[in-house]
């Protein structure tokens, strides 16, 4: 398996290395966000791991950049794993278009798992909140719409055509 690693931190590095480091696996590391789409053309890794600030180009621009050249065949399908600094950033990750995103301080079983998840082409999402409900409003998770209802008798007398001023 060939890691491709986007950083320009040491400790991340060291942390990643550490915690998936055995045999047939090798780390590219790319200190760059400006050369990954380059070095994913040149190496064809199996997996890439960036970090969300990385000093020429973030993680959320090196991966939109991916999918872009993917889109044109520039570059093949890889997965990308997003280490994120807060779970604020999670809307980067998502919207970047990240199969899987780790919220740090990075802990090297949840990042085996996340990179075994991605290496399957399923996905990883850690620190996802679960949602909350509106005050006043339904509870999300209460809320089931899976059971038909019948109309009422009420609700057909109350639905009448109104016209409303455009504008």
């Amino acid at each position: 398996m060939k890691i491709l690693l986007a950083t320009d931190a040491a400790w991340i590095v060291d942390d990643v290395v550490a915690a998936l480091s055995g045999d047939g696996v090798s780390f590219l590391v790319c200190r760059e966000g400006r050369v990954v789409s380059q070095q994913v053309a040149a190496e064809e890794p199996d997996l890439v791991i960036t970090d969300l600030q990385i000093g020429s180009m973030g993680g959320m621009a090196v991966t939109m950049a991916l999918r872009l050249d993917e889109s044109v065949g520039a570059v093949p399908h890889v997965p990308v794993l997003m280490l994120l600094d807060r779970e604020a950033d999670i809307h980067l990750a998502r919207r970047s278009g990240a199969e899987g995103w780790l919220v740090k301080p990075i802990n090297p079983l949840t990042l085996k798992r996340a990179t075994a998840a991605l290496l399957e082409g399923g996905t990883y999402t850690d620190g996802v909140a679960r949602a909350k409900p509106i005050i006043g409003g339904p509870d999300p998770v209460e809320e089931s719409h899976d059971e038909p209802t019948e109309p009422s008798d009420q609700a057909e007398d109350s639905a009448e055509e109104e016209p409303a001023p455009a504008g």
